[in-house]
C-alpha cells in the first residue's frame, strides 16, 4: 500500500485547502446559517475541484474532503463527488456519463444520496418508485438524488421531477437537509446489481475521510486555545491532563485518517474493500464521537459557546456519526460480514 498522494492529488489537496481556507471563514460560515455557501460552490467548481475527482480518484477525494472538513465548509461537495460523479463514471452507461458527469463538474448538478438503503422504497417493473427517504443530507441542493430501491438496484431520480417532494429536515449539522418522497416517480437505472455494496463502500469512506478532516480541524483549534490561554500563571496545554486528552484525540483522528486511506486506496486499485469501508466507518463514528466532544471540552467555558467556531465542528462530528451509522451497527455488520468470509473458506476447504 502507498498512501503517498500522486502530484496531481497534491496539487488538488493544495487548492482546496486555500479556497476553503480563504472562503469558509467563521463570519461567512455564520452568515450561510442551515443554507450552502452559494460563492463557495461556485469557486469550487470553477477551479476544477468536482470534475477533477475523476481523475485523482478515491484517495484524491479524501484527501479533498478532508480540507473540506478542516473548516466545515457548507458545501455540497462530500454528497456530489460520493453519489454522483464517482457512481456515474463507475457505474454509468456511456449516454449517462456524457450527459450528467460534465454538468456535475461545473456544479450545474449537484447529487446526493439517499444511502444506506432501508428497504423503504420500491420501484415497478416500469422503473417508477414509490416510498420516502427520512433524512437525505444536501437534498435541497440536490438536482439528482441516487435511490437504492428495496431490491438494492439503484436509480437516479431528478428533484424536479413529478411526484417528489423535498421538504426541509433538520439535523444537528446545517446540512441543507430534506425528506425525500416519491410517488410513483419515473427513475433512470444507474448500473447493475453489483452498483449498490460499491457505493456504499465508495460513500462510506469517502464520508470518513471528511471526519478525518472535522476532527483534524476541532483538535488544531484546541490546540491553539489550550497553547494561549493561562491558568496560574501558565499555559493550559502544560497540564497533563489536558496533554493526554490532546494526545487521544490526535491518536483517534490519525486511526480515522489512516483507516479512511487504506479503503480508499484498495477502492482505487480495484481491490475487495467492503470490510475496510466498514472499519473507516466505525472509526469516524466511534473514534470521530471522541475527538469532537475532546475539542469543545478542552476549550473548557468557551467550548459551551454556541456562536464559537470549535461548536461548529462538534455538530458536525456528531452529524457524521449519526450518518455513518452508530458504532454497534457497524460492529455488527463488519462482524457478519466476516464470518460469512469464514464460512465460505471453510466451504472451499
Amino acid at each position: 500500500m502507498d498512501f503517498h498522494p500522486t502530484e496531481e492529488q497534491a496539487e488538488a489537496a493544495g487548492l482546496a485547502a486555500r479556497i476553503f481556507r480563504d472562503l469558509a471563514t467563521h463570519e461567512r460560515l455564520a452568515a450561510v446559517g442551515t443554507g450552502s455557501d452559494a460563492e463557495l460552490w461556485k469557486a469550487l467548481t470553477a477551479a476544477g475541484l468536482t470534475a477533477a475527482v475523476e481523475d485523482v480518484g478515491l484517495l484524491g477525494l479524501v484527501l479533498l474532503l478532508e480540507e473540506q472538513g478542516r473548516t466545515t465548509a457548507q458545501v455540497p461537495y462530500a454528497a456530489t463527488c460520493a453519489y454522483g460523479i464517482l457512481p456515474v463514471a463507475a457505474h454509468g452507461s456511456a449516454e449517462q456519463r456524457a450527459r450528467l458527469l460534465p454538468a456535475l463538474g461545473s456544479g450545474e448538478a449537484v447529487a446526493t444520496g439517499a444511502f444506506p438503503a432501508r428497504g423503504c422504497i420500491t420501484a415497478s417493473p416500469d422503473g417508477r418508485l414509490t416510498g420516502t427517504a427520512p433524512v437525505v443530507p444536501w437534498l435541497r441542493d440536490a438536482t439528482h438524488v441516487l435511490v437504492p430501491d428495496a431490491d438494492r438496484a439503484l436509480w437516479l431520480v431528478r428533484t424536479d421531477a413529478p411526484g417528489v417532494g423535498t421538504p426541509e429536515v433538520e439535523t444537528t449539522a446545517p446540512w441543507s437537509a430534506g425528506r425525500l418522497t416519491l410517488a410513483g416517480t419515473e427513475a433512470e437505472r444507474l448500473g447493475d446489481g453489483r452498483a449498490y455494496e460499491e457505493v456504499l463502500a465508495t460513500a462510506r469512506t469517502a464520508f470518513a475521510g471528511l471526519q478525518a478532516g472535522v476532527c483534524a480541524g476541532s483538535l488544531a483549534r484546541a490546540v491553539e486555545y489550550t497553547s494561549t490561554r493561562e491558568q496560574f500563571g501558565r499555559p493550559l496545554s502544560t497540564n497533563q491532563g489536558v496533554m493526554l486528552r490532546a494526545a487521544d484525540a490526535y491518536m483517534d483522528t490519525e486511526a480515522i485518517r489512516v483507516t479512511a486511506y487504506e479503503a480508499a486506496w484498495r477502492i482505487d486499485e480495484g481491490l475487495p474493500a467492503r470490510e475496510h469501508a466498514l472499519t473507516a466507518a466505525w472509526w469516524a463514528s466511534e473514534a470521530g464521537k471522541r475527538v469532537v466532544h475532546a475539542g469543545q471540552h478542552l476549550h473548557g467555558g468557551m467550548g459551551a459557546d454556541l456562536d464559537h467556531p470549535v461548536h461548529r465542528h462538534f455538530l458536525w462530528g456528531r452529524q457524521l456519526d449519526a450518518y455513518l451509522g452508530c458504532g454497534s451497527e457497524l460492529l455488527a455488520e463488519l462482524g457478519a460480514l466476516l464470518s460469512d468470509h469464514a464460512a465460505s473458506e471453510g466451504d472451499d476447504a
